[in-house]
């Protein structure tokens, strides 16, 4: 399948994406219109429904965050599924009128308006995305010119890691589907994906299938055999043919994926959640694409599992789930990145987003469900941050646990006029 995407698009937004000055997140398409052009108004923050805890569904939460607001640090609105299915990540459409989100647990994509009434996001439609793939646990929403991209972790069949991607309209209509390669060094695993037009290249990551991310933690690990059962590759793919051409080894679950934002720079970065490693990759002197280990997260044994890149792709935020820090890394040699900077930001943190002018910082607090930490560490936050630089500065807290509202997960930062 062809996605038709016109190379002077593709130039166009491609120079659109570089624009300096606008107040974004780093880690969105670059096909994404209508960017944020100062102070964001508010942060929406997509939430794991829990039990006995208010409605208990997965729900799309408002966090204003403007400081002149009357509302500053307060929730404002919340959209519920109706549903828990594990609520994990999340993306606009390349319009930005619309949310795209899922669960890890269940087959279904959930499509909130957010044009309408940016404070107050609707949900207008589900897609069930078994219906036209075997595919489980959609898990990247990622913007294409009029469709959405979405990467699943797990199948219908036996729930495991072997999956693929399938392709949307806008309208939420099907169009293909894309497994992930199983042959010439590929496991067949996803997790994450991200885009260079320049280059007409997508990349993807790895993960785990149902069967590992929906067990209690600490089962999982004492299962060696399940341990087994994640993913240690990325796929370098032709965007407008949407066929793989090289698959990387890349040891111990590499998670998002960041290309540097920086005009002439063309490689992006990763994290591996098992072996605490930022992997590099790039094209070499011939022009063929590579990836290697180039710096190791803390002590090397924690689990890094959200990076957030700044966009002059000199600076890399790094969460680590187990000590509950917040890393900084220097990235002006990409092959060979050094923490400055680390802050204890909660008792187990996840999720981390930066402004684009990189003066604001959000972190998250939950994993999954079956992995949280419990009992007095197991914090349901969203924390915002001022960054100068030098010290990460707390400015506000919502505490999703005593708003009823579950746990805390992904975030997109929206406006009240775009």
């Amino acid at each position: 399948m062809n996605i038709n995407i016109r190379s002077a698009t593709v130039a166009a937004i491609a120079a659109s994406w570089m624009t300096p000055g606008f107040a974004d997140e780093t880690c969105n398409s670059p096909y994404l219109s209508k960017l944020i052009k100062g102070q964001e108004d508010y942060v929406y923050v997509w939430t794991l429904g829990v039990e006995g805890m208010g409605d208990g569904y997965d729900k799309l939460v408002t966090v204003d965050v403007n400081p002149k607001s009357k509302k500053y640090g307060k929730v404002i609105a919340s959209a519920s599924t109706g549903a828990r299915g594990e609520a994990h990540h999340m993306g606009f459409t390349d319009d930005r009128r619309q949310i795209w989100a899922g669960g890890l647990a269940d087959t279904k994509i959930f499509v909130f308006d957010i044009a309408t009434d940016p404070a107050k996001p609707k949900l207008v439609k589900t897609i069930d995305m078994a219906q036209r793939t075997s595919y489980l646990g959609p898990h990247t929403y990622y913007a294409l010119p009029g469709r959405m991209l979405v990467q699943a972790l797990s199948n219908t069949r036996d729930k495991g890691g072997v999956t693929g991607m399938a392709v949307y309209n806008n309208k939420g209509e099907f169009v293909s589907s894309h497994p992930m390669p199983t042959t010439n060094g590929g496991d067949g695993y996803g997790y994450d994906l991200a885009v260079n037009p320049k280059k007409n290249v997508l990349l993807t990551s790895s993960f785990a299938g149902y069967n590992n991310y929906m067990r209690p933690f600490g089962d999982l690990v004492k299962d060696a055999e399940a341990m087994k059962n994640f993913g240690n590759t990325m796929v370098v793919w032709d965007l407008k043919a949407m066929k793989p051409t090289k698959v990387f080894a890349v040891p111990g679950a590499p998670l998002e994926i960041r290309w540097s934002l920086a005009p002439k720079d063309n490689w992006a970065v990763t994290a591996t959640a098992l072996t605490s490693k930022i992997w590099l990759v790039k094209q070499d002197a011939k022009g063929e694409w590579q990836a290697k280990e180039v710096a190791t997260i803390g002590d090397g044994k924690q689990i890094p599992v959200d990076i957030s890149i700044t966009q002059d792709g000199k600076g890399l935020w790094v969460n680590t789930f187990m000590d509950g820090k917040t890393r900084y890394f220097d990235l002006s040699n990409p092959e060979a990145p050094k923490q400055t900077y680390e802050k204890v930001t909660g008792k187990q943190v996840n999720m981390v987003s930066q402004s684009w002018d990189g003066k604001r910082v959000y972190v998250t607090s939950s994993l999954l469900a079956n992995w949280d930490k419990g009992g007095a560490d197991n914090e349901q936050f969203l924390r915002a941050f001022t960054w100068d630089g030098k010290d990460l500065k707390p400015v506000f807290e919502v505490d999703f646990t005593k708003e009823n509202l579950g746990r805390a997960h992904h975030m997109k930062l929206g406006a009240q006029k775009l």
